[in-house]
């Protein structure tokens, strides 16, 4: 058997940098073990499967799909980098004819379009609510130790903690915090965080980032991931909301970093653009 597979780095515009994402291309249904095993395979933060919804359908052609991502150790109900790496695989790879691209997903509906040189994800927003220190604060010490925490937020959605440092740091206390994921698990005890959102007021007068991040997932395998979609689902909420603003540009500060433009809209989703870079074309054979 042979599956067409690419991998994209998303949010970015060159190669080796951004959030690498595998997209692998389903002409026929695929055991359903195997999406886990070509996941693990991989060994990426997450690896997308793109499958046809009905006879007939065509990657150059249709607008509609399935989309499914698997991190290395288990399913995902949402992942923002790995849907913009399918979107570039079939408007870029297999020139995909129509303006906007419809993925059917464990979130509902999720549409990507072109505009320009940035892929732009149409996601849901979600809101994250003020969360009591006591019940976290053994995990919070694991991650940032003794640093000043502004605001903590919890996202019962998305079962992501949102850690707010001090307007007193600036981005670079974010990116040399030197922090051991695997210590997480230990720490956390109330079982409802499975990923945890790092973030850093920006100083955006004039063209600079409004916000800063970083985001750790070990609760899905992943210790942490160089730009996260998903993140920025609860981030653009918060941020929002906090500096008064709807469109935003925010960086997340990983080592390979990336860019995601932010506009949050009206009907409870938000818009985040990135560009992407595909520097890998081939097929599993098994």
């Amino acid at each position: 058997m042979q599956i067409p597979i690419f991998t994209v780095d998303a949010f970015t515009n060159r190669p080796f940098s951004g959030n690498p994402a595998a997209v692998c291309l389903l002409e026929n249904d695929l055991d359903e073990d195997l999406h886990q095993k070509i996941a693990t395979e991989m060994n990426l933060s997450e690896t997308a499967f793109i499958r046809k919804l009905k006879p007939g359908d065509d990657f150059a052609k249709s607008s509609c799909f399935g989309l499914r991502w698997f991190t290395p150790a288990n399913e995902v109900p949402l992942c923002g980098h790995a849907t913009l790496a399918s979107a570039a695989v079939l408007f870029h790879v297999q020139k995909n004819t129509n303006s906007v691209l419809t993925f059917v997903t464990l979130s509902g509906e999720l549409k990507a379009r072109q505009v320009k040189d940035h892929i732009v994800l149409d996601l849901p927003l979600y809101t994250a609510y003020p969360q009591e220190l006591k019940e976290v604060e053994e995990l919070i010490k694991a991650a940032v130790g003794d640093m000043i925490i502004q605001d903590l937020r919890y996202s019962p959605d998305t079962k992501k903690l949102l850690v707010r440092l001090s307007d007193t740091y600036e981005r670079s206390a974010l990116e040399e915090l030197k922090v051991s994921a695997q210590r997480f698990l230990s720490a956390e005890k109330t079982g409802k965080v499975k990923g945890l959102i790092l973030t850093v007021k920006g100083n955006s007068s004039g063209k600079g980032h409004d916000f800063y991040s970083r985001y750790f997932a070990p609760w899905y395998g992943v210790l942490e991931d160089p730009v996260t979609g998903s993140a920025h689902a609860v981030l653009s909420s918060y941020w929002s909301e906090q500096l008064g603003k709807k469109e935003m540009l925010a960086f997340q500060c990983s080592r390979r970093g990336g860019e995601l433009k932010i506009s949050v809209r009206n009907d409870g989703r938000v818009d985040i653009a990135g560009q992407t870079a595909v520097v890998l074309k081939g097929n599993l054979t098994f």
